[in-house]
């Protein structure tokens, strides 16, 4: 089995700062990618930030320039850092990874149970 435990949410006023931790456990033998994806209240979930074992990452419009995501290879963490929040920022936020299990001869997605953000004006 793999677990996703995710950490850091809460709220925050706007300008301010926070960093999101996950960190995969089980038997994990690679993992292609780990993300961040969010959902405000009532909209669809989006994606925010990913980093692939290259090290290459992607962003959404909406985070460049504020947001950063960064990995521990040794940990199997993901991090996002954020910075000058905005009310529109307020969200759950997912962590996300695809990974193969130790053994098994294919990569599977995996979802935490996601950390609430808040921005208040």
């Amino acid at each position: 089995q793999v677990q996703l435990v995710e950490s850091g949410g809460g709220l925050v006023q706007t300008g301010g700062s926070l960093r999101l931790s996950c960190t995969a456990s089980g038997s994990i033998s690679s993992i292609f990618f780990m993300a961040w994806y969010r959902q405000p209240s009532g909209k669809e979930r989006e994606l925010v930030a990913i980093i692939f074992s290259s090290g290459s990452t992607n962003y959404a419009d909406s985070v460049k320039g504020r947001f950063m995501i960064s990995r521990d290879n040794a940990k199997n963490t993901v991090y996002l850092a954020m910075n000058a929040l905005k009310p529109e920022d307020t969200a759950v936020y997912y962590c996300n990874t695809k990974l193969r299990r130790t053994g098994i001869p294919y990569f599977d997605n995996y979802w935490g149970q996601g950390t609430q953000v808040t921005v208040s004006s």
